[in-house]
């Protein structure tokens, strides 16, 4: 047996018997796609928000209204509601298996997607509804906190969680919070803004050095889950993004923060044979938000330093994002049709 399904087969046995010790006789049962509908598909809607942000920043740059960015604001909104429609049945008929992903050392880390979700929409509702922004704004974030110190929670006392079960994944619930002050400082709340800031950054730095720890010194990721170190890039892309809406220029923490995100970046490039070669799973949403915040860091640097070159990647970037975002729908909708997900794993 190859070191490479170790892993694999470590995440499956702790979380199998996690949910035969939630689950009871739901076993017996007949498969039911909803009740096997993963909290992964929250990670579309950060890959949509994403791209929606993208494209606001995009026709700044271009001085253009925000027609496009305000349709694909509306179609993640919608498929959104969908994603969360359906979640909302599972967690009526099949409890279960809620309790399950909550104990999974890997689904887990997928919960807080929704509530970076709301924080995303929230930005990208910025400049069309001060209303909206705010209010999806302040219910994201809030859920997004009480998310954090859930997650974190759940790591200090669970202790069936090994090293192996680490992956960039683990980013999303804590260095989340890095995502608020994009919006926050707009809004006017700037200590509140500062606090999520800080939490985001410390944790990215601590979650950095575990999990580069787990690919240097350990077996490599399984199949499935390579696509999640590009998850990498968008700590330090956020970062930027955020610092500079704290504090309103270019200094040299927030150059470390972009130039730390484009050196991931080259680093993702690197593995790109090796990534093109693995089956499509939800994980590949883990291509798309990463890209577009490394897209809108690029373009505000080259806004914020007046470089043509950086705004000249930033358009080559948002080419690249385009495309990814078109793949990945295609992909997840062959996917749906064709049963090959919300299987059990």
């Amino acid at each position: 047996m190859s070191q490479t399904n170790k892993p694999q087969e470590a995440i499956s046995s702790s979380a199998a018997a996690a949910h035969s010790g939630t689950s009871g006789s739901s076993a017996a049962k007949p498969d039911s796609r909803l009740e096997h509908f993963p909290n992964a598909f929250f990670a579309m809607v950060m890959g949509l928000a994403g791209f929606t942000l993208a494209t606001e920043r995009l026709e700044k740059s271009f001085g253009m209204e925000h027609s496009n960015s305000l349709f694909l604001l509306t179609f993640t909104g919608i498929i959104f509601a969908i994603l969360l429609g359906i979640y909302l049945l599972k967690a009526i008929r099949y409890p279960a298996a809620i309790s399950w992903e909550w104990h999974h050392p890997v689904r887990l880390c997928f919960f807080p997607a929704a509530s970076i979700g709301l924080i995303l929409m929230g930005t990208a509702f910025g400049p069309f509804s001060h209303a909206l922004s705010f209010g999806f704004w302040a219910v994201g974030s809030a859920l997004h906190l009480f998310g954090t110190l859930a997650v974190l929670s759940t790591w200090i006392g669970h202790r069936n969680f090994e090293l192996m079960h680490l992956n960039p994944a683990w980013f999303i619930p804590v260095v989340g919070n890095i995502l608020v002050p994009i919006a926050g400082s707009r809004l006017g709340y700037t200590e509140i803004s500062w606090f999520f800031f800080a939490i985001g950054i410390l944790f990215w730095i601590v979650l950095l050095t575990l999990v580069f720890n787990r690919l240097v010194f350990h077996n490599p990721l399984p199949e499935r889950l390579l696509p999640t170190l590009m998850i990498l890039i968008a700590p330090p892309a956020v970062g930027f993004v955020s610092f500079v809406s704290l504090t309103g220029g270019i200094d040299p923490f927030s150059r470390i923060l972009y130039y730390t995100g484009v050196f991931f970046f080259m680093i993702i490039l690197l593995q790109v044979p090796k990534l093109s070669r693995i089956s499509f799973a939800m994980s590949w949403w883990a291509y798309s938000f990463p890209l577009a915040a490394l897209t809108i860091s690029t373009l505000l640097y080259a806004e914020k330093i007046q470089s043509g070159i950086h705004e000249t990647i930033g358009y080559g970037l948002f080419g690249l994002l385009v495309l990814v975002i078109i793949g990945l729908l295609i992909r997840t909708m062959k996917a749906i049709l064709g049963g090959d997900i919300c299987q059990p794993e």
